[in-house]
């Protein structure tokens, strides 16, 4: 297929990668254009100045920006993609957003003769460079099906799970789940240290039984030596439980360790931690 993806990120650029070695006709577009033009240098396809450019003639759209008005900007702006898609073109927009720009960019591509999918992706930096990622998807089945054998090149995991903003709402409940267990882990490594036990030797144990998680197999070593530099950043995430929390005082759902933990990104925050990756809950306890 003839594909754009707009948004050269860190998470972006590989998988717009993932898609060229997959053998489809790629064409980028990043708002600062000297990545775009760093990416095909390293790994070809073209450049376009705007993703109208770039979206023109193309079979399917992939986005990865920041927020919701980023979202806005790369479809309906001025030089945005759905004025220069063609008919039936689908757009699959992988940026954490909030639920309601997917329903609203959805109608307005329906308007347009056009698809949309929300498509949040989870599994970091990490995952994105080794074509790792689950990828949660919204929208009609249909455009889906279409795009489904497309994401599994960087997916190992593609699932529609509903209408339009499904995808969405299903990154929230992925992120209020990684919030809860970093903060547990957290306390729970803090405890350890406090009760003079051999901490490796207390993961070797635990990682075995009920208390596993990608959190403990991944981050507990790195926890322990205040290293934060690993993947998913605290202003991201903050973001994210921001999403969540508006979508919760929509719905009604009650989230009081979101909250909580919320609260504890904040402090990191006001620390420098801004860059830091979310496992530096510790750092709070261990006071580093």
């Amino acid at each position: 297929m003839r594909i754009a993806f707009l948004g050269l990120g860190i998470m972006g650029g590989p998988m717009a990668g993932h898609l060229l070695r997959a053998g489809h006709d790629v064409i980028v577009f990043n708002r600062t254009a000297s990545r775009a033009d760093a990416w095909v240098a390293e790994y070809g396809g073209r450049a376009a100045a705007t993703p109208r450019e770039a979206a023109a003639d193309c079979d399917v759209v992939c986005a990865c920006v920041g927020a919701d008005h980023d979202v806005r900007e790369v479809t309906i702006g001025p030089d945005g993609a759905f004025q220069s898609m063609k008919p039936g073109a689908i757009f699959v927009d992988h940026t954490t957003a909030s639920a309601a720009v997917a329903r609203e960019l959805h109608a307005d591509a329906e308007a347009r003769g056009l698809h949309f999918i929300d498509a949040p992706v989870s599994g970091g930096q990490a995952g994105a460079q080794k074509g790792q990622l689950s990828v949660m998807c919204g929208g009609d089945a249909e455009p889906f099906a279409t795009v489904e054998p497309v994401l599994k090149a960087y997916g190992k995991m593609v699932a529609r799970i509903g209408d339009s903003g499904a995808g969405q709402l299903c990154k929230m409940v992925n992120q209020l789940c990684i919030a809860g267990l970093v903060q547990g882990l957290a306390e729970a490594l803090h405890f350890a240290q406090k009760a003079d036990l051999d901490v490796p030797a207390v993961m070797s144990v635990i990682s075995k039984g009920a208390a596993q998680s990608w959190q403990m197999e991944n981050r507990w070593q790195t926890m322990v030596d205040g290293k934060f530099d690993f993947g998913f950043a605290v202003d991201w995430m903050r973001k994210d439980l921001g999403i969540v929390m508006d979508e919760a005082r929509r719905n009604g759902a009650r989230l009081p360790v979101a909250a909580l933990v919320d609260q504890f990104y904040a402090q990191v925050q006001a620390r420098g931690g801004n860059r830091w990756d979310t496992s530096s809950l510790i750092a709070l306890l261990d006071d580093k």
